[in-house]
């Protein structure tokens, strides 16, 4: 599969993946700011019109900041996270990143994992960040490290 660029076309499908598989994280006005901010980096990959998984971010000087990763839970460990990912990573370095950082929930394993496997390690936490009461992790990466 090809990531695609996505723009504000995209909102309903994202706002429809992001329910399936966050449980609805991002409001419609969040998407719809990630979508049309032309700042952001926002890649997805769909069956037709049915976005499959989503990868968003925004570069702040030379650190691209990931907002959200987010696959489809029917087609999670297919690969799709990790295609999506690693294009995202390949195209902010591309516009000057050395670096990328994003938060995720102490009790993510399945998106830990994924960011292990690309070298991001954990530097800080956010103590009861989430709606649930779980722990932020903030991670980081050297770009340089991934794509040498």
């Amino acid at each position: 599969m090809t990531a695609i660029d996505l723009d504000s076309t995209w909102l309903s499908g994202c706002l429809a993946l992001d329910q399936r598989a966050l449980g609805g994280f991002w409001t419609d006005a969040q998407w719809r700011q990630e979508l049309l901010d032309r700042h952001r980096l926002c890649l997805g990959l769909a069956d037709r019109d049915q976005l499959l998984a989503v990868a968003c971010g925004w570069l702040v000087v030379d650190e691209l900041q990931i907002t959200v990763v987010a696959v489809d839970p029917q087609k999670r460990r297919l690969g799709l996270g990790s295609c999506l990912l690693l294009e995202l990573l390949r195209r902010a370095q591309g516009l000057g990143a050395r670096r990328a950082t994003l938060e995720v929930s102490a009790t993510n394993s399945g998106g830990m994992a994924l960011y292990s496997k690309f070298g991001f390690v954990t530097a800080g936490r956010r103590s009861r960040y989430y709606s649930d009461g779980s722990d932020a992790l903030i991670q980081w990466v050297e770009l340089e490290q991934v794509m040498g």
